[in-house]
């Protein structure tokens, strides 16, 4: 792999990285509500989360969700349904009558992980969108196994950075407002964003 093929990749996994979707609005809603003790549970879940999207669409899964509609819809559903249950699970622990942060079982380093990796590995598009754009940067003529261990290991080094800078802005922001009614407020519009992202999730549509 050539010095330039490898920076127009580092560069096109930059921006596609920058734009939030579900799995950002799960980390920013994570950190909003448990602080910077959420940072290193979220990176890993999201590295870890990427590292197994790329082996699905290494090993072809990516293709069968691009031409399979049945098996993109199974996987669209499963993950927006999950993210739902996660959104109202924090709205209804931030409204309770005697607030607690703990009070959604959330906060133990083991659940924000397996809730953020499980986000991350059921979003379609993603594990369609690296059977397609991981192609692009892989020269044939080459060895394709350390090529692959490039791209990828490139791709979930930015991605820990970007969560990272998520996830302090956020526990950073809610540090802020520090009060009980504002922590009530941040973890609403944490679940609320969550929602969101799981019925945007439910409601999108099949890459063509």
């Amino acid at each position: 792999m050539t010095i330039e093929l490898w920076l127009t990749f580092l560069v096109a996994s930059t921006v596609m990285l920058l734009i939030p979707g579900p799995t950002i609005i799960t980390v920013v809603a994570y950190a909003s509500s448990h602080g910077k003790k959420a940072t290193l549970p979220l990176i890993a879940a999201v590295s870890l989360g990427d590292i197994t999207v790329i082996t699905l669409s290494v090993i072809g899964l990516g293709s069968l969700l691009a031409i399979s509609s049945t098996a993109f819809t199974v996987v669209k559903v499963i993950g927006g349904l999950y993210l739902l249950i996660l959104g109202a699970r924090m709205i209804w622990s931030a409204n309770r009558p005697v607030f607690n942060a703990t009070d959604d079982g959330l906060d133990q380093p083991a659940n924000l992980f397996f809730n953020t990796w499980l986000v991350t590995a059921l979003n379609p598009k993603g594990i369609i969108f690296f059977g397609a754009f991981l192609p692009q940067f892989i020269q044939t003529n080459n060895p394709i196994a350390p090529q692959l261990a490039i791209l990828t290991i490139t791709f979930v080094c930015l991605a820990a950075l970007n969560t990272l800078g998520y996830a302090l802005l956020a526990s950073k922001a809610s540090q802020l407002f520090s009060s009980i009614p504002a922590k009530r407020r941040f973890n609403t519009s944490g679940g609320v964003a969550m929602a969101a992202a799981g019925v945007w999730a439910l409601t999108s549509e099949r890459v063509s």
